[in-house]
């Protein structure tokens, strides 16, 4: 640091004020970071860690990371942490409550500067020991009745489910099935339910097909029964795209085609949807911007040695309108 210092022409501390993040003049800045280039300076994080009490370590829980949907989660974390200095610990809590428990506690013992939580499922339970945890923690992604011990950053899901059936009701459609991760979606499921009460019509509990498994199997399987059971359905609604990737090899299957007998609706604008045939109708988030927004809130109150700002951010869903769904056939 000392021969960075004099090869910037700054003091040692200027150099520790780059490194750190904080506040500097922009062009001392710039002169620190060329000397750092020259000189391909490191800095010795160990020696940091032990000097500030600081790890430079942010934790992320998600369900796991088969689901397309956390896996580009983690890699915006990881982007905006890299950004800022900071390295990811990666757990995957396996919708198991215990499961998430040991996690917790092995986080504690080796110590973060902050943990970012995904999604909702086993971990609920542990809200008591999140909001006890002496590092700042924030809840993404998070579905259920949002907790007032913890800041959450999430998407407004019920409003989600609501475009899928405002736009299903515009097609023309009136009996749908439901292909759902129960109870874990009810606000989707409750969305949609609204839009269809708003025009009079109902969907009931019949058909509602819930997954056997939480991959497309799980959506094949769930849309198969429903296709068996209900051959007059015109659509169905998936309550996340992967299932909607089952559904629709189930329609094909069935020997009818998507969208000319029957439409799909997803949820989530995961990347393989997009490449598809027929492309996926689904509801979109910013999980981006989410994570982004989740990971410098928790960063803020790591620098400023204070716990996060307790506030509910609910971004907006935006429906994404592509070739798996149409009006349906007009009845013979």
């Amino acid at each position: 640091m000392a021969e960075v210092a004099a090869r910037a022409g700054v003091t040692k501390q200027s150099v520790s004020n780059v490194l750190s993040g904080k506040s500097v003049r922009p062009e001392t800045a710039a002169r620190v970071q060329a000397a750092i280039k020259e000189l391909g300076y490191t800095p010795n994080l160990l020696a940091r860690s032990l000097r500030t009490g600081a790890t430079m370590t942010v934790g992320l829980f998600v369900p796991s990371v088969a689901n397309p949907f956390y896996s580009e989660v983690v890699e915006e974390v990881e982007n905006v942490l890299v950004r800022h200095g900071y390295n990811l610990l990666l757990a995957t809590t396996r919708d198991d409550p215990e499961w998430a428990r040991k996690h917790l506690e092995n986080l504690t013992a080796r110590s973060v500067d902050a943990l970012l939580v995904a999604g909702d499922t086993g971990v609920a339970q542990q809200l008591p020991l999140l909001a006890e945890a002496k590092f700042p923690v924030a809840l993404f992604a998070w579905e259920l009745d949002p907790p007032h011990t913890l800041p959450v950053v999430s998407v407004d899901y019920e409003n989600a489910g609501y475009l899928a059936g405002r736009h299903l009701r515009e097609l023309g459609h009136k009996k749908i099935a439901v292909v759902a991760d129960l109870p874990s979606h009810a606000p989707r499921l409750a969305g949609l339910r609204r839009a269809f009460a708003s025009d009079g019509l109902t969907i009931d509990d019949r058909m509602v097909f819930r997954r056997t498994s939480d991959d497309a199997e799980g959506g094949f399987a769930a849309a198969t029964k429903a296709l068996a059971e209900h051959p007059d359905i015109t659509a169905i609604f998936a309550t996340h795209d992967i299932l909607a990737l089952g559904a629709l090899e189930a329609v094909a299957r069935s020997g009818r085609r998507v969208p000319d007998d029957v439409s799909v609706v997803g949820f989530d604008d995961i990347a393989q949807v997009g490449h598809v045939e027929p492309m996926l109708t689904t509801v979109a988030f910013p999980k981006r911007e989410m994570a982004q927004h989740a990971v410098e809130l928790l960063l803020r109150a790591v620098e400023a040695g204070q716990p996060p700002v307790n506030a509910i951010s609910l971004l907006r869903p935006t429906l994404i309108v592509r070739a798996s769904s149409a009006r349906p056939r007009p009845a013979a």
